[in-house]
């Protein structure tokens, strides 16, 4: 019996699948791994494509477009009693070798890791980390994310300087391998954050559960990323801002939380004095939109963590924009 499934979440995806599932195919040992495309209730001609292409593919068709949350975890939950591992794989990302055999021999070898991501690479420009992961995320003192390879905008030349494995705070979701079982026990992505941040709350509740989250370099996939949302997007914006106050609210225990949230509710002020002096009126108003749905959905947490596990001392913020320290290796350790 296989231990992993590699899952492909699709939605009226046709052309990505045409460009991207090829190499996935054929870089994806079959020994180990079965892929399966997830179909969120497509359109177009995906489910045809894949008859012709692949009839051997695996899919998971759902009558309807269920959002990436929601249908990576009914994909999940489906395909529990089956397999022992899980890969959320976005369905821009191509692989050019056996990009999943590092991640399953690391995970079997360290039973305390709950999740892995390999290096993530631009597949626009090959030489350079891709902006979502990167080699493994974190976040600092005030919950802002930043990565072994990425910080705000400035993205690494991969020159090898961060091949080793190593514990982070967060995984991509780009290409995020977990154990099933703690998948579902955790409860998996949240519905309610739509997009971005999702993965790096459910990382957040992984380690909560006492379980690692490892980057592995070994094993190594190109992503295109950027597809759905540009980074100028007041939408973006939007959803930036609110699911990292959702995330801070859901998982600081009491004593933390309020006081942490009064310090992001000055940063945040000061994100939205910066964008009014460029005269981005879209993305300052995404901010003041950000935090008042915030409050009105923080209400539907009650359950909150007694183990504080943002209490590092990088602050990002202090560190980019007044120490000049833009790499992740003049970071404080």
């Amino acid at each position: 019996m296989k231990k992993i499934a590699v899952i492909i979440l699709n939605w009226n995806g046709e052309g990505m699948l045409r460009e991207y599932l090829p190499s996935i195919v054929s870089h994806t040992p079959a020994g180990i791994a079965d892929v399966i495309v997830a179909d969120n209730g497509s359109t177009d001609s995906s489910l045809q494509y894949l008859a012709d292409t692949f009839p051997h593919i695996r899919v998971l068709p759902f009558g309807e477009n269920l959002g990436f949350a929601e249908g990576y975890n009914k994909a999940v939950d489906s395909l529990r009693d089956e397999y022992e591992y899980v890969v959320l794989l976005n369905s821009d990302v191509k692989v050019t070798d056996d990009w999943l055999t590092p991640l399953y021999e690391f995970m079997e070898a360290h039973p305390d890791a709950g999740a892995a991501q390999p290096k993530i690479k631009s597949l626009t420009h090959p030489d350079r980390f891709e902006y979502a992961g990167a080699c493994g995320g974190f976040l600092d003192r005030h919950g802002y994310p930043y990565c072994r390879g990425r910080i705000f905008d400035t993205v690494e030349p991969d020159n090898g300087q961060y091949d080793t494995p190593l514990r982070i705070f967060w995984a991509s979701g780009a290409a995020l391998m977990v154990r099933t079982e703690l998948y579902i026990s955790c409860g998996g992505l949240d519905k309610a954050f739509f997009a971005h941040m999702e993965e790096i709350d459910l990382c957040w509740r992984i380690l909560l559960a006492g379980k690692e989250i490892w980057a592995v370099p070994s094993a190594a996939v190109y992503h295109l990323g950027g597809g759905s949302l540009p980074s100028s997007s007041p939408r973006k914006t939007y959803l930036n801002f609110r699911n990292n106050l959702l995330m801070l609210h859901k998982n600081l225990p009491n004593g933390v939380r309020r006081g942490l949230l009064f310090r992001r509710r000055l940063l945040d002020t000061a994100a939205w004095f910066r964008f009014m002096l460029a005269g981005d009126i879209s993305n300052a108003s995404a901010i003041l939109r950000a935090h008042r749905d915030f409050r009105s959905m923080r209400s539907q947490y009650t359950s909150h963590p007694k183990e504080n596990l943002l209490n590092g001392d990088v602050n990002i913020l202090f560190d980019y924009f007044i120490r000049a320290r833009k790499l992740y290796s003049q970071l404080r350790n």
